[in-house]
């Protein structure tokens, strides 16, 4: 597989392939054997000393610069990925990876379990960022990458490189960490908490049991409208729909979408239902709630990083308010005490937490000049 990479000059491959493992899960459970989906993009030098990893969001997955094969549309990240971009093809191996957990290839809940012949469903064992990273070192094993010149993730993305720095700190050379956080805080568990109620409330989620049936379609739009509300800000929202009527001249005087945000919201919650699987998104918000570096270190954050060789860009949001810049400046000071290599810009955006998937110069400009300057390192 590392001989493929290292010759096949295609933009955008999809790859799939089962490992044995085992995965050694935080909750002491063992899982395997371990489905990977992931894309790469470009190619892996002679020394093998270009790879980058790009981790995913909540609701990403592995096309981060490739058309989707559900939805039809853009990669997530086309932005920042691609030739002539920040993250380049033409400099880089570039490497992402549908997490554990998800529904597009790898390992989750809606895949067969080989014991049983039928959908893991809620047998599927409860899992942890740390957990996500472990599987994905287990592909990298395979794939011959021994150290990363890169980790690069936004949200749920940057947990996880901030996961690979505490637990390979011998495996990466740069971090960067973008609108994200080192713990989920009380408000984004009981945001996450909302979403789950919504879907476990609906009588077609039948306790996780509804593969080969109707999916709990309305409890998992729910969720997302919930929760698509935390990734953008009031200032965003108000520039973008005020109060202003969706295609009516007057109020209903009823419960249809009299505004325009009420109609945005349940169109992002229909089209969510069509590329996502609700026990994914009932495991991955789980595994992100449980998120907390500092637990696994005495609650000291800095030691976390105590061993770590990384040197790191941190990247925040003025109106982001689900991981606000606080979050950010709390991962730079554990980071200062342990000594390690750290830089930290908060930039102006009015699009909240969503502002490092939109149009962002300024950020794609410091990534650029980050790796830029971590190369031959």
């Amino acid at each position: 597989m590392a001989g493929r990479m290292q010759g096949d000059e295609r933009f955008g491959l999809d790859r799939k392939i089962r490992l044995l493992g085992p995965v050694k899960l935080d909750s002491g459970a063992e899982f395997a054997p371990i489905d990977f989906a992931y894309e790469t993009y470009g190619m892996l030098n002679a020394e093998k000393s270009n790879a980058i990893l790009i981790c995913h969001a909540l609701t990403g997955d592995q096309y981060v610069a490739s058309t989707h094969p559900v939805t039809g549309k853009n990669g997530w990240w086309t932005r920042m990925v691609g030739p002539d971009k920040p993250i380049d093809p033409a400099r880089y191996c570039i490497i992402s990876i549908n997490v554990m957990g998800s529904c597009m290839g790898s390992s989750g809940p809606a895949s067969i379990d080989p014991s049983t012949g039928g959908a893991y469903g809620m047998a599927f064992p409860v899992i942890t960022i740390p957990d996500m990273v472990r599987a994905q070192a287990i592909l990298l094993d395979h794939l011959g990458i021994e150290t990363l010149a890169a980790v690069v993730g936004g949200s749920m993305g940057g947990m996880q490189a901030l996961s690979w720095a505490a637990l390979y700190p011998d495996r990466v050379r740069s971090a960067v960490v973008i609108a994200s956080t080192a713990r989920h805080s009380a408000q984004n568990i009981a945001f996450h908490e909302v979403g789950r109620q919504a879907i476990m409330a609906d009588p077609r989620w039948n306790n996780g049991a509804y593969y080969g049936r109707e999916a709990p379609a309305s409890g998992l739009a729910v969720a997302r409208m919930a929760a698509h509300i935390t990734y953008l800000s009031e200032a965003g929202l108000t520039e973008k729909f005020g109060r202003r009527l969706q295609n009516r001249d007057a109020k209903s005087f009823g419960f249809d979408a009299d505004f325009q945000v009420e109609s945005y919201l349940r169109y992002q919650g229909l089209s969510f239902v069509d590329r996502f699987d609700a026990n994914s998104y009932l495991y991955i918000t789980r595994a992100m709630d449980y998120f907390d570096l500092a637990d696994m270190h005495e609650g000291v954050l800095a030691k976390a990083f105590a061993a770590t060789k990384s040197r790191f860009c941190l990247i925040s949001f003025d109106s982001d308010w689900l991981y606000p810049t606080a979050e950010s400046r709390r991962i730079v000071h554990a980071l200062n005490a342990a000594g390690a290599a750290a830089s930290f810009i908060e930039l102006s955006s009015p699009f909240g937490h969503d502002s490092f998937l939109l149009d962002a110069p300024e950020m794609n400009r410091i990534v650029d000049g980050f790796l830029r300057a971590g190369e031959g390192q």
